[in-house]
Protein backbone atom coordinates (compact mmCIF):
# COMPACT_ATOMS: atom_id res chain seq x y z
CA UNK A 1 0.00 0.00 0.00
CA UNK A 2 1.30 3.64 -1.34
CA UNK A 3 1.83 6.09 1.75
CA UNK A 4 2.86 9.20 1.15
CA UNK A 5 2.52 11.23 4.91
CA UNK A 6 3.74 15.12 5.41
CA UNK A 7 4.45 16.78 8.85
CA UNK A 8 5.50 20.17 9.55
CA UNK A 9 2.53 22.80 8.76
CA UNK A 10 2.41 25.10 11.60
CA UNK A 11 1.15 28.87 12.04
CA UNK A 12 4.18 30.92 11.56
CA UNK A 13 4.18 35.52 10.87
CA UNK A 14 5.71 36.71 7.34
CA UNK A 15 9.85 36.67 7.57
CA UNK A 16 9.43 33.06 8.99
CA UNK A 17 10.86 29.50 8.11
CA UNK A 18 9.68 26.11 7.93
CA UNK A 19 10.73 22.44 6.96
CA UNK A 20 8.13 20.62 5.41
CA UNK A 21 8.75 16.76 5.36
CA UNK A 22 7.33 14.15 3.18
CA UNK A 23 7.94 10.30 4.23
CA UNK A 24 6.96 7.81 1.15
CA UNK A 25 6.63 4.05 1.52
CA UNK A 26 4.97 1.37 -0.23
CA UNK A 27 6.81 0.73 -3.63
CA UNK A 28 9.93 1.99 -5.09
CA UNK A 29 9.82 5.96 -6.26
CA UNK A 30 12.84 5.62 -7.94
CA UNK A 31 11.28 6.39 -11.12
CA UNK A 32 9.55 8.83 -9.58
CA UNK A 33 8.93 12.70 -9.31
CA UNK A 34 8.18 13.27 -5.98
CA UNK A 35 6.84 16.79 -5.47
CA UNK A 36 5.06 19.32 -3.41
CA UNK A 37 1.71 21.29 -4.12
CA UNK A 38 -0.64 23.72 -2.48
CA UNK A 39 -4.01 24.86 -2.49
CA UNK A 40 -5.69 27.64 -0.59
CA UNK A 41 -8.78 28.24 0.36
CA UNK A 42 -10.99 29.03 -2.89
CA UNK A 43 -8.26 28.34 -5.12
CA UNK A 44 -7.51 25.68 -7.54
CA UNK A 45 -3.98 23.32 -6.38
CA UNK A 46 -0.98 24.78 -7.46
CA UNK A 47 2.20 22.81 -8.32
CA UNK A 48 5.41 24.41 -5.73
CA UNK A 49 7.86 22.03 -6.86
CA UNK A 50 8.99 18.71 -7.49
CA UNK A 51 12.25 16.30 -7.44
CA UNK A 52 13.20 13.44 -9.94
CA UNK A 53 14.36 10.63 -7.96
CA UNK A 54 16.82 9.59 -10.33
CA UNK A 55 19.07 12.00 -11.28
CA UNK A 56 17.95 14.63 -8.52
CA UNK A 57 16.82 17.08 -10.75
CA UNK A 58 14.80 19.73 -9.55
CA UNK A 59 11.71 22.32 -10.64
CA UNK A 60 10.12 25.38 -8.87
CA UNK A 61 7.27 27.65 -9.28
CA UNK A 62 7.93 30.64 -10.02
CA UNK A 63 6.68 32.27 -7.18
CA UNK A 64 8.96 29.77 -4.72
CA UNK A 65 11.82 30.31 -6.63
CA UNK A 66 14.69 31.56 -4.08
CA UNK A 67 13.06 30.90 -1.52
CA UNK A 68 12.12 27.69 -1.19
CA UNK A 69 14.19 24.59 -1.67
CA UNK A 70 13.63 20.54 -2.47
CA UNK A 71 15.43 18.15 -1.25
CA UNK A 72 15.68 14.31 -0.51
CA UNK A 73 16.97 11.78 1.45
CA UNK A 74 18.56 8.55 -0.39
CA UNK A 75 18.70 6.76 2.76
CA UNK A 76 14.84 6.21 2.07
CA UNK A 77 11.69 7.92 -0.27
CA UNK A 78 11.89 11.17 1.92
CA UNK A 79 11.69 14.73 0.24
CA UNK A 80 11.58 17.85 2.33
CA UNK A 81 10.92 21.44 1.17
CA UNK A 82 12.72 23.70 3.23
CA UNK A 83 9.80 26.89 3.07
CA UNK A 84 11.84 30.40 3.76
CA UNK A 85 10.47 34.16 4.27
CA UNK A 86 7.28 32.85 4.25
CA UNK A 87 4.51 35.43 2.54
CA UNK A 88 0.50 35.70 3.45
CA UNK A 89 0.33 34.48 0.12
CA UNK A 90 1.91 30.92 1.04
CA UNK A 91 -0.60 30.23 3.54
CA UNK A 92 -2.53 26.75 2.73
CA UNK A 93 -2.60 22.89 2.49
CA UNK A 94 0.30 21.64 1.18
CA UNK A 95 0.67 18.25 -0.30
CA UNK A 96 3.23 15.56 -1.34
CA UNK A 97 2.39 13.59 -4.33
CA UNK A 98 4.39 10.89 -6.91
CA UNK A 99 3.82 10.67 -10.15
CA UNK A 100 5.70 8.39 -12.42
CA UNK A 101 8.16 10.17 -14.70
CA UNK A 102 5.42 13.21 -15.45
CA UNK A 103 5.88 14.28 -19.06
CA UNK A 104 4.53 17.77 -17.09
CA UNK A 105 5.89 18.15 -13.79
CA UNK A 106 3.63 20.81 -13.07
CA UNK A 107 0.30 19.13 -13.99
CA UNK A 108 -1.35 17.39 -11.15
CA UNK A 109 -3.54 15.05 -12.88
CA UNK A 110 -0.08 13.52 -13.95
CA UNK A 111 0.61 12.48 -10.40
CA UNK A 112 -0.28 9.46 -9.18
CA UNK A 113 -0.32 9.57 -5.27
CA UNK A 114 -1.24 12.23 -2.89
CA UNK A 115 -0.79 12.27 0.94
CA UNK A 116 -3.61 14.01 3.17
CA UNK A 117 -1.39 17.40 3.53
CA UNK A 118 -0.72 19.92 6.17
CA UNK A 119 -1.71 22.94 6.79
CA UNK A 120 0.54 25.97 6.42
CA UNK A 121 -0.51 29.14 7.44
CA UNK A 122 1.25 32.97 7.39
CA UNK A 123 0.32 35.84 8.99
CA UNK A 124 1.42 39.15 8.53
Amino acid sequence: QVRLVESGGAVVQAGASLRLTCAASGRSFDFYALGWFRQAPGKEREFVSTIYWSGGNTYYADSVKGRFTISRDNADYTVYLQMNNLKPGDTAIYYCAAGAGPRNWRDKDEYDYWGQGTQVTVSS
